[in-house]
């Protein structure tokens, strides 16, 4: 039944991908009742990530009262300066802006609202656009394997910590190795395709009168936008010194996944008596509306994977111990294709990481090959992958005729293989 199953979940993964949104999760649980059918247990309580799925929308519906108080809107007008200040390295620039922005807010969601900032810059400049975009997008999907609040992080933090690797320790490696990763695969994304100048489909677009510049950008800050800002920063250092003494004294009023929820969402309240906002727009906001599509698609795809996986742990544990224990960077390339699949990296983190130790996998290797659970450019069809295609008018950013053929592709995987790479180098030493 071993293979059926395996069938089943990929069907139906495959399904989702096409259908995309939220398709993938109403397509991942149509799946868990063919499981069911096939005589895999179906419980909820174990197979639904529940306190991933709390934390994405608590700290989801802390970013939209940023975002409805203005907060968000400062961010973006800062990131636009930095980058109009340096436009000739746009490149560079482009994906430290969507790095630091998806680690402090933990979503990579955010990166929606600067990617229209990145494309006209480099217009202006005569660069082209699939270079800064492409790696803009990849940095804030890897970028979300080092924010300390979000959910592929608490649940990998959760799956380590009896291993002796400490949540401030995983934080600090992991952002140190994501973001090197990803300037390496900005100087990749800066070799890519041809100068704008002769790229034919551009030529095509300017002809047609297809291709605009807008300039820059005219913001309306809110009065209260700074103090919510300043809010959702020291909730976020708060949560981080909690997570902190959680693991090192242990006995805590409450566990850390509670605090992180509490805390993101008394910020929120605190955001509507300081900053003067309507609850009513919070729900209205893009990244509330993002979070929870992406919340739903876990829902659903994970429920779909930890349904296989629990149902055949043994089988799974004595296949792939010897072979991960012999060669443990395949950890890494099976967390990779499984986040291309699943769409998320909270979703790949809670599924395998848990299974990964009860393979007897050491904490280093599993935290080394943390950064791999980010492959979600590989197939261009994640929200910010098709959207940097959407709002690139020049034509440059496109799927190629292979699919595969993009210009995400190796910019993504440059970043992860020396993430994962100096991962290795450096858990060994310090974990």
């Amino acid at each position: 039944m071993f293979w059926a199953e395996l069938a089943v979940v990929l069907i139906f993964i495959l399904i989702g991908a096409r259908l995309g949104g939220v398709g993938i999760a109403y397509a991942g649980a149509s799946g868990v009742i063919v499981l069911g059918l096939l005589g895999c247990r179906v419980d909820p309580t174990t197979g639904i990530p529940w306190d991933v799925l709390g934390i994405i929308i608590a700290v989801i519906s802390c970013v939209a009262a940023l975002q409805a108080c203005g907060g968000l809107d400062l961010l973006i007008m800062v990131s636009e300066r930095m980058l109009r200040r340096s436009p000739r390295r746009i490149t560079l620039l482009a994906p430290v802006v969507t790095f630091l922005m998806t680690v402090l807010c933990g979503t990579g969601h955010v990166a929606f609202a600067t990617l229209p900032v990145i494309a006209e810059v480099a217009k202006e400049q005569r660069i082209r656009p699939s270079r800064p975009l492409s790696i803009a997008v990849v940095a804030s999907q890897v970028a979300i394997a080092a924010s300390p609040i979000s959910a592929a992080m608490i649940a990998m933090a959760s799956a380590v910590e009896p291993l002796g690797i400490g949540y401030l320790p995983l934080v600090g490696v992991s952002i140190l190795i994501c973001f090197i990763g990803c300037m390496a695969g900005a100087l990749v994304a800066s070799r890519l395709g041809c100068e704008l100048e002769d790229d034919p489909v551009y030529q095509e677009r300017m002809a047609a009168g297809l291709v605009a510049t807008r300039g820059e950008g005219e913001y309306d800050i809110k009065p209260y936008a700074r103090r919510s800002v300043l809010i959702f920063t020291v909730a976020l250092v708060v949560v981080m010194a909690y997570a902190a003494l959680s693991s090192g004294i242990g006995a805590m009023p409450m566990g850390r996944n509670a605090a992180i929820m509490t805390t993101m969402m008394l910020a929120a309240l605190l955001m509507r008596f300081t900053c003067r906002m309507d609850l009513g727009e919070v729900s209205n906001q893009s990244t509330f509306r993002g979070g929870m599509s992406a919340a739903l698609c876990i829902l659903g795809v994970a429920w779909l994977g930890n349904t296989f996986v629990n149902s055949n742990l043994d089988l799974i544990e004595g296949a792939g111990r010897a072979a991960i224990q012999g060669h443990p960077w395949l950890l890494a390339v099976v967390l990779f294709l499984a986040s291309a699949l699943l769409y998320s990296q909270g979703a790949t983190t809670a599924t395998f990481m848990p299974v990964a130790a009860a393979m007897g996998v050491g904490g280093a290797v599993m935290a080394a090959s943390f950064p791999a659970v980010t492959g979600l450019y590989l197939l261009p069809t994640y929200p910010t992958t098709v959207a940097a295609i959407e709002m690139d008018d020049t034509g440059s950013t496109r799927i190629g005729e292979y699919v595969f053929n993009h210009p995400f592709i190796l910019p993504g995987i440059t970043s992860v293989v020396v993430a994962v790479g100096l991962g290795f180098l450096i858990c060994q030493l310090v974990f």
